[in-house]
């Protein structure tokens, strides 16, 4: 076994703007994630993740940087993060901080300095191209939809910008903008923090003759991915960041990848390649996408999902390594998603946790997901702040005739604010999260569904993560054990073994809201078996139990 820190570790992401206000201007802060460290240590996670605090004019929640190396001012002060910096490490945990480095904000100085002429020097730290026949210079659109070119008059040209017209792509063809954010890279992790998510960072490298994509039927733009992600210098890139900085500090990485398959993942994270620890991948995020991605939120299988998921741990099994999660601040509620927010939130929550912390590879656990937090249904448009949901609304309903009812019904499912509601602390107003008015509505359930009401009731899904955690710690097979799927085609019941020596798992999750069997494999034997932990009240000591699993029940069996 290769042992390592950040294997063994589970991490938990904050989302600070929804996290906890501490000055009751609606806006969750720093000081507020520092009230609540001490319920982040009794949940026994080891590090904790922080989605952007730099300074922005916020049009992407903080992914559109100005500033690097200044905090956001809604946020609070450079002192506000080294006392949380500070009191994170006295609690034995670590911080890694969200790095977004293929774009800036258009009001970054870099960009101010780039746009205002050819001659300047720094106009080749972003990418600008004449227009073709009077039109953006390739058929590329951007992930937030429309075209991923914008005109600026001044010097007559247009710059890629993937994201939002705000976000202007950086050019890492250039050595210069490379080493100011080398330089960068290097002030944060000598302050102290303890590693970096990267954000799209498969996207650095771009096929340098910007060819226009396929145009699917019926589409505007066409699809430049082939062309941006995983382009033709990634690999140069990533392992000459590592060798000018990642390689001098102790500390965790991990790279949201999307569109990257496992081979392509063993690249980035083996570890004789000298780039990433792991990557996000968004294959299982995927399930039920169509011509218009997350929107058509079609059915999927659960031979689907285990058939994913087990491609992962199966083709990462041998130098690379896996990060594990449901949930983040760009996805909906799990819950609501593969669960039952309904009548079995509880234990269906429950058993999507067993599932996913009992596979090989890094836990991440994104804020409110430890309490069951569910996705919003807010009844107007105006209620929502995503970008991108917003710009998809917009585009759906007015150019390709979705009705507002099914754009409505989309948004509900998939919207990015599903996992931006404030956190639920309690039942008083607001849920707790703030004294103001919160800068996004908070979930009506909170008086039922809140972190006081979670932490004093020992059956709770936050004392389920809780046990989670501390089994985790407990065995190694956890861990680094071989993972091997059981019964690849039953709808029903995802199953599984761990094996490390002589010790195994045997994990037993019914995704189903009614009762389901599962048939042991005759080379397991049931007498030798104790019962790890469940979501249902079980006999501990009775073996492997015959009885069918119930409404999304969960067992994990220890075999010896």
């Amino acid at each position: 076994m290769d042992k390592t820190w950040w294997k063994e570790a589970v991490v938990y992401q904050v989302y600070p703007r929804s996290f906890m206000d501490s000055d009751g201007d609606g806006i969750g802060d720093l000081k507020g994630i520092l009230v609540k460290l001490d319920y982040l240590q009794t949940l026994g996670v080891d590090v904790i993740w922080l989605s952007p605090i730099y300074q922005s004019p916020n049009d992407d929640n903080g992914y559109d940087v100005s500033d690097y190396q200044s905090i956001m001012k809604e946020f609070g002060t450079m002192e506000d993060f080294d006392r949380l910096l500070s009191a994170i490490h006295e609690r034995g945990m670590k911080i890694m901080m969200d790095l977004v480095i293929n774009h800036t904000s258009d009001e970054h100085p870099w960009f101010m300095a780039s746009r205002s002429s050819v001659d300047d020097p720094k106009r080749d730290y972003y990418i600008w191209r004449p227009g073709k026949d009077g039109k953006e210079p390739n058929n590329w659109e951007s992930v937030f939809k429309g075209s991923a070119w914008k005109y600026d008059e001044v010097t007559d040209e247009y710059y890629l910008h993937l994201f939002s017209k705000k976000q202007p792509d950086l050019n890492w063809e250039n050595p210069d903008l490379r080493e100011e954010i080398y330089s960068m890279m290097k002030w944060w992790l000598d302050k102290g923090i303890d590693g970096f998510r990267m954000d799209v960072i498969n996207f650095l490298s771009k096929d340098q003759r910007y060819l226009d994509g396929v145009v699917a039927d019926g589409k505007q733009y066409g699809d430049g991915s082939p062309y941006f992600m995983n382009g033709p210098r990634i690999h140069e890139f990533l392992q000459e960041i590592n060798q000018r900085v990642l390689s001098h500090y102790d500390l965790i990485t991990v790279g949201e990848m999307p569109g990257v398959n496992p081979e392509e993942a063993l690249l980035y994270t083996g570890k004789d390649r000298n780039e990433l620890h792991m990557v996000f991948q968004f294959e299982h995020m995927d399930l039920g996408a169509g011509p218009e991605g997350k929107w058509n939120n079609s059915k999927w299988e659960l031979s689907d999902l285990k058939r994913i998921l087990s491609k992962w741990q199966y083709g990462l099994e041998d130098g690379g390594w896996n990060s594990l999660y449901w949930n983040n601040h760009d996805q909906p509620r799990v819950v609501s998603r593969f669960g039952d927010d309904g009548a079995y939130r509880v234990e269906s929550a429950k058993m999507l946790a067993a599932c996913l912390h009992m596979l090989k590879g890094t836990p991440y656990i994104y804020q409110g997901e430890e309490m069951g937090m569910t996705n919003i249904k807010f009844e107007s448009l105006e209620d929502y702040r995503d970008i991108e949901t917003l710009n998809s609304h917009e585009d759906l309903v007015n150019n390709y005739g979705w009705s507002e009812e099914r754009m409505m019904a989309a948004i509900h499912a998939r919207s990015r604010d599903n996992a931006r509601t404030p956190v639920q602390w309690n039942d008083s107003r607001n849920a707790g999260f703030t004294t103001g008015t919160p800068w996004i509505g908070v979930n009506a359930n909170y008086p039922e569904i809140n972190a006081v009401k979670a932490y004093n009731d020992q059956e709770s899904i936050f004392q389920f993560y809780k046990k989670l955690i501390e089994l985790r710690k407990q065995h190694d097979v956890i861990v680094y054990g071989h993972y091997d799927l059981l019964c690849p085609d039953d709808e029903q019941i995802f199953a599984y073994t761990r094996t490390l020596g002589e010790e195994k798992l045997l994990v037993l999750c019914n995704f189903k809201g009614y009762d389901g069997q599962f048939n042991l494999p005759e080379e397991l034997d049931p007498q030798s078996a104790t019962l790890l932990i469940s979501n249902y009240k079980q006999d501990m000591d009775k073996g492997i139990s015959s009885e069918p699993l119930r409404a999304f029940e969960c067992r994990v069996y220890h075999l010896k």
